[in-house]
């Protein structure tokens, strides 16, 4: 059974109206029905604890403090009246406009002298006819040529083998340093070499024979008119050269100089010991090398296939010898055009009248002068009003438990 308040709200009406339709229905059911069922139990009162727990009293509300009050508004200076508005002058009359002047008779202009006609055009000479072009050969149809033979389908390439992965290459261990070396001694001074002696003069060739002297070559005959050449003359006989002269002996060679005696090369100071070699670390054994897999075997590649022969094309045909062009026809000569008409002298035009002068426009006269405007007066300076006070801090109100309401809806929901 529920105890919560939304039910026993609705529930407590329905209870009332029952009891009272239950009234005149009892006494008609003993009529008709003998056996009666056991009464409802009576319906739960309201239980001992109360349903919520009373709320705090809120705090009260400071009064707000009170507001200051508005300055008081200053004195503001009489405007000074604006001024009467000064009587105008009475504006003059305008002055009478003149009347327009009387346009002046213009002069009569002359007539134009009548223009003499145009010369009669002359009639040109017609052209003569140009010659008829000759005919163009006909030229020999082109050969057909042989079909070209059909590109051959290669075979489909093998996919290659995937490559193997290689090991990761191991860390080799830190390389040892290596001690300082010793200073490099500074080595003797290079002893002077001896002067070296002077060559022998060399001798003097023999002088050069003259050469005899070119015979002249026969005058170009006049060539004949082609395609006969004329027949070749015969060259002069070659005229016999002297026979070439004895070289003369050549002088012995004279001997040289002995060459001098060196100077006794210096003995090299002894080579210092150098420091004992220190030991080196003892060089760590690197890591075996791993067997790296096998490189596979890569499939053999198709035959390439024979292309065909390529076939014999046809023998071109010969070509037509090119006509020759007829003689190209001598075009008449071209007619004078007849002497150009001499025109008549144009006439001399009149001369332009003198027009009258135009009449002088009378002078605008001025407006009155516009009166001075009245200073208008300075206003007193604005008051500054007063701060305003800052509102007194809200009051924090208390936390509502929650944990009641949780309560009380969990043992509804138990009752349920």
């Amino acid at each position: 059974m529920t105890t919560s308040p939304r039910w026993r709200s609705v529930l407590a009406p329905a209870v009332v109206a029952a009891a009272l339709a239950g009234a005149p229905l009892a006494n008609a059911g003993t009529v008709y029905a003998q056996d009666h069922s056991p009464p409802h139990p009576p319906y739960p009162g309201k239980s001992a604890y109360p349903l919520y727990p009373p709320k705090p009293d809120h705090p009260m509300k400071p009064d707000h403090p009170p507001k200051p009050d508005h300055p008081v508004k200053p004195v503001y200076p009489v405007k000074p009246d604006h001024p009467v508005k000064p009587v105008y002058p009475v504006k003059p009359d305008h002055p009478v406009k003149p009347d327009h002047p009387v346009k002046p008779v213009y002069p009569v202009k002359p007539d134009h002298p009548v223009k003499p006609d145009h010369p009669v055009k002359p009639v040109y000479p017609v052209k003569p006819d140009h010659p008829v072009k000759p005919v163009k050969p006909v030229y020999p149809e082109k050969p057909v040529y042989p079909v070209k033979p059909v590109k051959p389908v290669y075979p489909v390439k093998p996919d290659h083998p995937v490559k193997p992965a290689y090991p990761v290459k191991p860390v080799y261990p830190e390389k040892p340093v290596y001690p300082v070396k010793p200073v490099k001694p500074a080595y003797p001074e290079k002893p002077a070499y001896p002067v070296k002696p002077a060559y022998p003069v060399k001798p003097a060739y023999p002088v050069k024979p003259a050469y005899p002297v070119k015979p002249a070559y026969p005058e170009k005959p006049a060539y004949p008119v082609k395609p006969a050449y004329p027949v070749k003359p015969a060259y002069p006989v070659k005229p016999a050269y002297p026979v070439k002269p004895a070289y003369p002996v050549k002088p012995v060679k004279p001997a040289y100089p002995v060459k001098p005696a060196y100077p006794v090369k210096p003995a090299y100071p002894v080579k210092p010991a150098y420091p004992v070699k220190p030991a080196y670390p003892v060089k760590p054994a690197y890591p075996v090398k791993p067997v790296y897999p096998e490189k596979p075997v890569y499939p053999v590649k198709p035959v390439k296939p024979v292309y065909p022969e390529k076939p014999a094309y046809p023998v071109k045909p010969v070509k037509p010898v090119k006509p020759e062009y007829p003689v190209k026809p001598v075009k008449p000569v071209k007619p004078e055009y007849p002497v150009k008409p001499v025109y008549p002298v144009k006439p001399v035009k009149p001369v332009k009248p003198e027009y009258p002068e135009k009449p002088v426009k009378p002078v605008k006269p001025e407006y009155p002068e516009k009166p001075v405007k009245p200073v208008k007066p300075e206003y007193p300076e604005k008051p500054t009003h007063p701060v305003k006070p800052e509102h007194p801090v809200k009051a924090t109100h208390p936390e509502h438990s929650t944990k009641q309401h949780h309560e009380k809806s969990e043992r509804g929901h138990e009752d349920d």
